[in-house]
């Protein structure tokens, strides 16, 4: 494949092999999403043969904020470290592929510009994974947005036979604590925080400048279990929410907007309901 150059196999299989071998897969914007997003699926492939956790970083790590050592950094610096950084998370999750496609943030956010999604297109076409995790539509950052948009379209490209069972949008820079609890994807990653630790403290670059961003994702998911029920004793210690965009890859007619929309609207009629019981308004 014509991105053969901007592949990592961490284990040194060959790279026919390592491609084929991935059941889940990663497609996240920046270096260290992958770790904070979609730890469900690195554990779940975590020292298994069967399965394994591919990743794909779609930017070059160029507009990464830095402080402290890395202050004086040029961009060109702080991509070479943030691309090592990304690298060893890899060796540390076991994963079988690790692709840094290098595109500047510019070119991800630019609707006109189908690179990122072409560079998408071949990589799910030669790993067929079971499983996707990205970024959820309804964060907030451009450029995760950028990503799962592409993610999807590139999906959408594939034959219906070969598109993945599963594609799930993750939390990152906005929560999905506000879905209703039976539109929630629960991920229960409890028992491997050290696991989670790991992988989270490669990225010093960001979290030395303080951006606490490991101690922030595990704060989240010890949140999401604790205040999932409120009438039952916790099921699972560290729980991921996501959103589930498996339909929009198994139709490729349905609208991203209005599918994304009608989860908010949901959650909207859910308050709206819950105060007009409490007021005694019908």
């Amino acid at each position: 494949m014509h991105l053969s150059n901007k592949l990592f196999v961490p284990d040194g299989a060959d790279v026919a092999v390592a491609l084929k071998r991935v059941t889940h897969l990663g497609i996240g914007a920046h270096q260290d999403d992958l770790e904070f997003m979609a730890f469900h699926g690195i554990l779940t492939c975590f020292a298994r043969e069967d399965l394994w956790f591919g990743g794909v970083t779609c930017t070059d790590g160029a507009g990464s904020s830095r402080t402290g050592v890395y202050a004086d950094f040029s961009d060109e610096r702080m991509m070479s470290v943030r691309h090592q950084e990304q690298n060893a998370a890899a060796v540390i999750g076991a994963y079988s592929v690790m692709f840094q496609l290098g595109h500047a943030s510019s070119v991800v956010k630019s609707a006109a510009n189908p690179a990122l999604k072409h560079d998408l297109l071949e990589i799910l076409t030669a790993t067929r994974p079971e499983v996707v995790y990205t970024h959820n539509l309804a964060d907030k950052h451009d450029t995760h947005l950028a990503v799962s948009i592409a993610a999807l379209q590139a999906m959408r490209e594939m034959p219906p036979a070969d598109r993945p069972k599963q594609v799930i949008g993750c939390e990152m820079w906005r929560d999905l604590d506000w879905l209703a609890d039976d539109e929630k994807v629960l991920m229960d990653v409890s028992g491997r925080e050290h696991l989670a630790a790991a992988l989270n403290g490669v990225f010093d670059s960001q979290i030395a400048g303080g951006k606490r961003y490991d101690l922030a994702i595990q704060g989240r998911r010890a949140a999401n279990s604790t205040f999932f029920n409120s009438h039952a004793t916790d099921a699972a210690t560290q729980l991921a929410f996501g959103l589930d965009l498996t339909p929009l890859v198994a139709d490729e007619s349905r609208d991203i907007v209005d599918y994304v929309c009608g989860f908010i609207d949901r959650f909207k009629a859910d308050v709206r309901h819950q105060l007009s019981t409490r007021l005694g308004i019908f």
